[in-house]
C-alpha cells in the first residue's frame, strides 16, 4: 500500500510539470523564424487569427510540439521499462542499441523501398519496430545463460557492442547513396525532429495510446521484477512471461518515438531518474511523473535547438546529449 503522502506528492509534482509543459508549449508557439505576439497565440488557437498566424501555428509549431511531446513521453517510459527490468539506473534504449536497431531499419526502409507519401509515414513506426525488436532479441540471446539469472550489466554491455556495430552498418549503408538521402539519415542520427506535420501525429499516437496504460497497468510487476528472481518466482510472478511482454512493450515505444525525431539518447536515461528523485522508486508512482517528464525534456530541447541557431537550428538530439552525457558519467561514477 502506498503512504497517502506519497500519493500527494506525486499530485503536486505532476500538476507542476503539466504546468511547465503548458508553459514551454506556449514560449514555443511564439518564438522561431518568424516570431508571434503571445496575446494572439490563444486567438489564433480559437479561430480568430490571420492567415500567417494560423498557418504558423497550425501547419508548422504546433504538429512539432504535439510531436516533440509524444515521443519524449514514449522515450521516457521505455527507459523506466528498461531500468526496471535491467535493475540498472544506466539502462536507456539510445545506450543499448534498440535505437540503432531502429535506425538502421528506417535507413534501409528509406533507402531502398519506393517511398510513397501515402503510407511512408505509417509504416515508418512498424519498420523502426522490426530493427529495434530484432536487435532486442540478438542482445537477449546473446546475455542470456541457462545456468545464471540475466545479468543487467552484461545486458548493458552487450547491448552497447551491438549500438556500436549498428553505428558502423549505418556508415556502409549510406557511404554511396545519393546526397539527398544521405542528408536525411545523417540529420535523423543527428536526432533531428523530422516528423512535423499531423500525419505523424496519427502515426505515432496508437503505439502510445496502446502501451501506456498497459505498462502503467503492469507497474506492479516491474516492481517485483525489479527484486532478485528468488523472491520474484517465490511472489508467483512468471518471470521469462512478463521480461519478454514488458521488453516488447519497451521496444515497440522507442521505435515508435525515433521513427519520427531521429536517433535521440538520455531521454530514457534523465527521466526516469529524475522522477524517482522527486516521488520514490515504486513505479506506480514514478512512472506517470516519468512520462510527463520525459515529454517536457524533450520539448526543451528542441525549442532551445531550433532557436539557438539561425536558419535551421540544431538538431534536437544533439542538445539532448549535451545534457544527458555528463549525466550519464554522473550516473556512471556514482554507481
Amino acid at each position: 500500500m502506498i503512504h497517502s503522502n506519497l500519493i500527494k506528492r506525486q499530485r503536486t509534482v505532476l500538476c507542476l510539470i503539466v504546468s511547465l509543459i503548458i508553459v514551454t508549449i506556449v514560449i514555443s508557439m511564439g518564438i522561431g523564424a518568424a516570431a508571434l505576439s503571445y496575446d494572439r497565440i490563444i486567438p489564433t488557437l480559437f479561430g480568430d487569427g490571420s492567415f500567417k498566424e494560423t498557418f504558423i501555428i497550425f501547419s508548422i509549431r504546433l504538429p512539432r510540439i504535439i510531436i516533440t511531446i509524444l515521443a519524449g513521453m514514449a522515450l521516457a517510459l521505455s527507459g523506466a521499462i528498461l531500468q526496471g527490468l535491467t535493475r540498472n539506473d544506466l539502462a536507456d534504449p539510445g545506450i543499448i542499441g534498440i535505437n540503432s536497431g531502429a535506425g538502421v531499419a528506417v535507413a534501409i526502409f528509406f533507402l531502398f523501398y519506393p517511398v510513397q507519401s501515402g503510407t511512408f509515414v505509417y509504416l515508418l513506426p512498424v519498420v523502426a519496430f522490426i530493427g529495434a525488436f530484432i536487435t532486442t532479441l540478438l542482445i537477449y540471446f546473446f546475455s542470456y545463460d541457462k545456468k545464471l539469472p540475466l545479468d543487467p550489466n552484461r545486458m548493458i554491455i552487450i547491448g552497447v557492442g551491438f549500438s556500436l556495430a549498428l553505428s558502423g552498418i549505418m556508415i556502409i549503408l549510406i557511404s554511396s547513396q545519393d546526397r539527398t538521402k544521405v542528408d536525411f539519415i545523417a540529420k535523423w542520427l543527428a536526432g533531428n525532429i523530422w516528423g512535423t506535420d499531423w500525419p505523424f501525429i496519427l502515426a505515432i499516437l496508437p503505439w502510445l495510446i496502446i502501451f501506456i496504460p498497459y505498462a502503467l497497468y503492469k507497474a506492479n510487476r516491474l516492481n517485483i521484477l525489479a527484486l532478485n528472481e528468488s523472491v520474484a518466482i517465490g511472489l508467483g510472478v512468471a518471470i521469462k512471461r512478463e521480461r519478454i511482454l514488458l521488453l516488447f512493450t519497451s521496444v515497440a515505444l522507442a521505435a515508435s518515438a525515433v521513427s519520427v525525431t531521429g536517433g535521440i539518447s538520455f531521454i530514457g536515461l534523465m527521466a526516469p531518474h529524475i522522477a524517482k528523485s522527486l516521488v520514490g522508486p515504486r513505479n506506480q508512482l514514478f512512472i506517470p511523473v516519468a512520462i510527463l517528464l520525459g515529454g517536457w525534456l524533450l520539448l526543451i530541447a528542441d525549442t532551445i535547438g531550433r532557436n539557438i541557431v539561425s536558419p535551421d537550428g540544431i538538431p534536437s538530439g544533439i542538445v539532448v546529449a549535451l545534457i544527458g552525457t555528463p549525466y550519464f558519467m554522473y550516473l556512471l561514477l556514482r554507481k
